[in-house]
């Protein structure tokens, strides 16, 4: 009954929240015996190997104990690398069962659910919860499932804490469930006047077709939200309000997936995640890990909804996700045409923010000089001072723009790499005026080979050879009377340059 209750539990605990958990059992032959009945329902959790299977026990023992306790026994070692799948987020190992071990002084951060089986009191019950409240990525709490009725004893220790850790502690599942559907209908009055249910049910064209103007139906929603307010704080924020939204039913629904009201917006849930998903994919935030964006369009999607996948911008768009170094005048003429003015903007940002986020591998000045305009005509779109088509006419223009930066080599007999330190000098206007367009290519030229042959791997981040190269590039400079108040400024950005462009150097002299 337990191992069933754990299972189902923990699987529908996993599907809305990635992560771990322990059960904490009375004595040893209690933990080999859940373990065994445990392997009885999900025989694929199970392996002899200890860096293989999803779940293990983790005790001590000797070896007049029985037979059949001592595969889950082993050494120190054992334990030690056992640890260290816990710890891991991404190992397989997702359930540990324990008596007395790790209880105290062992954290693994993404472990949000604790399954208790044995009494406990005072201290030592406030020591093994705090196993699972460790802060991890969009984890809102620990979850504690109690089998023995220890409510009681977890309030009397309570009393040692202050009046904020005990408001913040032993939540009941009913408050839970009464927040995730409060958050649940937050979102789905948002498409109040649009039916997103062909989504959950429909063919994948059908579902896709239906993401498409779910995302429309959002964008549009922000804007008009955003045209209301009078701040510019209040106009990002409602910019934002879906994802946001999202994220609080998301946390919301982690702590009651295991309940029957979260199992019936499962799919509907899915389904909001999905369409911020797509959002988030499209984020021109340059600060957002690939972790984070990863961990942000996880979905809580059942499997009868999996295949709606996580869709971006492009695809609900009908775009098959072109390089936009090969985007022609026709391409960008038949996305102006698109009648979901909304999507067609988000399909173009994202297409632009891809083309600035590859030439920032090679061109930092570029890179600079595009995410600005991307960052200044989003805003302005954001703060109601554009309309949809006139952002797309600006947006359009700029990548007719970093397509003509691609093609400056060709016409100019220079190297992407000799182009990037001609825009690191010629970032000052009046250089180019001074020195002439001849002279800069020169001295690009000679900058990339002298660098090119005197960076070590780490010399970014050692202070002598940044030194060193400092020396270097205001030699060069001087030698072709390059304008003396220009230098520090061209010397900073010749080094950032040099620091981009260093991680290509180092393995072509490897190879």
């Amino acid at each position: 009954m337990v191992a069933k209750d754990i299972v189902e539990h923990f699987e529908n605990r996993v599907a809305a929240l990635d992560g771990k958990a322990m059960i904490m059992c009375m004595t040893r032959r209690i933990c080999v015996k859940l373990y065994n009945e445990i392997i009885k329902l999900r025989p694929a959790w199970h392996s002899a190997d200890d860096n293989e299977g999803v779940i293990k026990i983790v005790m001590t023992g000797a070896a007049s104990d029985y037979q059949e306790w001592q595969q889950h026994i082993g050494s120190k070692k054992r334990r030690d690398d056992l640890a260290k799948r816990a710890r891991d987020a991404k190992d397989s190992l997702k359930l540990v069962i324990v008596r007395d071990m790790w209880l105290t002084g062992f954290d693994a951060p993404s472990m949000h659910t604790m399954y208790v089986d044995k009494p406990m009191k005072g201290h030592s019950l406030m020591q093994a919860i705090a196993r699972v409240n460790r802060v991890f990525r969009d984890k809102p709490a620990g979850l504690i499932v109690d089998y023995v009725g220890i409510a009681h004893n977890l309030r009397s220790a309570l009393q040692q804490y202050s009046s904020n850790d005990q408001e913040k502690t032993g939540v009941n599942e009913s408050e839970a469930i009464a927040v995730m559907v409060e958050k649940y209908e937050i979102v789905r009055d948002m498409f109040h006047g649009f039916d997103y249910k062909l989504a959950l049910a429909g063919t994948p064209q059908e579902r896709l077709k239906m993401m498409a103007g779910a995302i429309e139906w959002v964008l549009d929603l922000q804007y008009k939200l955003a045209a209301k307010e009078k701040t510019g704080e209040g106009k990002k924020n409602a910019h934002r309000r879906y994802q946001d939204a999202v994220l609080a039913l998301t946390k919301a629904f982690s702590l009651a997936s295991a309940s029957d009201e979260a199992k019936k917006i499962r799919d509907e849930v899915g389904f909001f995640q999905a369409v911020r998903a797509a959002f988030i994919k499209t984020s021109v935030v340059s600060d957002i890990t690939k972790q984070e964006r990863e961990l942000a369009i996880q979905q809580i999607v059942s499997r009868a909804v999996a295949s709606t996948e996580i869709v971006d911008i492009l695809a609900a768009a009908g775009i098959k996700s072109p390089d936009i170094s090969i985007l022609s005048d026709e391409f960008l003429a038949e996305v102006q045409q698109m009648e979901k003015k909304n999507l067609a903007l988000e399909a173009l940002k994202k297409l632009i923010n891809d083309g600035i986020r590859s030439r920032s591998k090679t061109n930092v000045v570029q890179t600079k000089a595009f995410s600005e305009r991307l960052e200044d005509a989003v805003a302005r779109y954001h703060a109601n001072a554009i309309t949809a088509a006139e952002v797309i006419q600006e947006l359009i223009k700029l990548a007719k723009d970093i397509r003509a930066a691609r093609q400056r080599g060709e016409e100019s007999g220079l190297s992407d790499e000799e182009i990037a330190f001609y825009d690191a000098l010629a970032e000052n206007e009046s250089a180019v005026e001074v020195m002439g367009d001849d002279k800069l290519r020169l001295i690009a030229h000679e900058l990339l080979v002298s660098l090119r042959e005197n960076v070590s791997v780490d010399w970014a981040h050692r202070e002598s050879a940044r030194a060193r190269l400092r020396v270097l590039v205001k030699r060069i400079l001087r030698k072709y009377d390059y304008p003396p108040d220009m230098q520090d400024a061209a010397v900073q950005t010749v080094l950032q340059q040099a620091e981009t462009l260093s991680s290509i150097w180092s393995i072509t002299k490897n190879n």
